[in-house]
């Protein structure tokens, strides 16, 4: 696992390259509207770049006391198979430890296969007592 070129950030990326990482990465797009509005509005972001290039990050979310979310776990596939999701998830896991109160609940939505790397940070399924949704974005009136 080399990583000497990788600098870890604790800020937001621009919404610009946000996009494209995710885009990259085989992820939905997102609005340059809604990535301006939200990414400033985490409550963690770790950010990895190479030679000043964004190549993963991840951002907890969420309400700052009852509800968390793990979410945008997103490593460029150039640099990939490199341990950086474990990087991220290890530097996300400390700033929950650190402020998540006993009782919160801490929630994400897992893609396969990337739900393997979740479980190694003590992330476990919900069913069948729980079932993870999602509601769909609509188009605005």
């Amino acid at each position: 696992m080399e990583n000497q070129d990788i600098q870890v950030l604790y800020e937001p990326p621009g919404p610009e390259e946000y996009i494209e990482l995710r885009i990259a990465a085989g992820m939905s797009a997102r609005t340059p509207a809604a990535a301006r509005a939200g990414l400033p509005n985490s409550l963690f972001v770790v950010t990895l770049r190479e030679h000043g290039k964004l190549v993963g990050m991840g951002r907890v979310i969420g309400d700052g006391g009852c509800a968390y979310i793990v979410s945008d776990i997103v490593v460029h596939p150039s640099v990939q198979r490199r341990g950086l999701g474990r990087l991220i998830m290890a530097d996300i896991e400390r700033y929950l430890d650190a402020h998540v109160e006993p009782g919160s609940f801490v929630s994400l939505i897992a893609d396969t296969p990337a739900d393997a790397l979740y479980r190694h940070f003590g992330f476990i399924e919900t069913a069948p007592a729980s079932i993870g949704m999602y509601r769909p974005s609509r188009p605005k009136n």
